[in-house]
């Protein structure tokens, strides 16, 4: 999957990346940890344990990765994540997690595209559900989600400890339409008209 706008944006789910790709993307986490936004890491990991990480998660079969390009270069990323197999009761909900775009390449609307292509990939795939959660400290991102359309359900007031400070959590999750086929996901929950 890949899509983009003028200005060399692009998102899109790899399957491998090669050694120059890994460590832009080592980087881009690297300086979105630091800036506080967008990983459960607190602290800097250095490229050998993210290399595990993303190398990692590329071999999960219920994971997906997809990366954020400005002008060429990998500059953030984004995970969506499925139910297991045996999980037939919530098969139709996905995870969005792990997004965040690095501090020196905000600013051109690749979060906002990153989110989009996510969905996209999520609805193709036949979810109907996109759940997310974040910390209360990463404004930026809650108002991005919330303007993309997220609900806020829930908040966790002991959702994560960052530098020695208990901060809360809130969980969203936003609604999918299916590309061009089948019952509203409305209807569906019985929220549409002749549900």
């Amino acid at each position: 999957m890949s899509g983009g706008l003028g200005g060399g944006l692009s998102v899109e789910r790899v399957e491998e990346l090669p050694d120059h790709e890994m460590a832009e993307l080592c980087e881009a986490t690297d300086a979105a940890i630091i800036e506080g936004g967008g990983f459960g890491w607190v602290e800097p990991q250095g490229r050998a344990a993210l290399e595990r990480h993303f190398r990692g998660a590329l071999l999960v079969p219920e994971r997906e990765l997809l990366v954020a390009r400005l002008d060429g270069h990998v500059v953030g990323s984004v995970q969506l994540v499925r139910p297991p197999r045996n999980n037939e009761a919530q098969a139709f909900g996905a995870t969005l997690t792990h997004a965040y775009i690095a501090p020196y390449a905000r600013g051109h609307g690749l979060a906002r595209l990153m989110i989009g292509r996510v969905e996209e990939r999520a609805a193709a795939l036949g979810h109907r559900v996109l759940n997310l959660d974040v910390r209360e400290t990463q404004q930026t991102a809650i108002l991005l989600f919330e303007t993309m359309g997220y609900v806020r359900w829930g908040t966790h007031p002991a959702y994560a400890r960052v530098r020695g400070q208990t901060v809360a959590g809130h969980y969203y999750y936003k609604l999918l339409e299916p590309p061009g086929r089948g019952r509203s996901t409305e209807r569906l929950m019985g929220r549409g008209e002749n549900g």
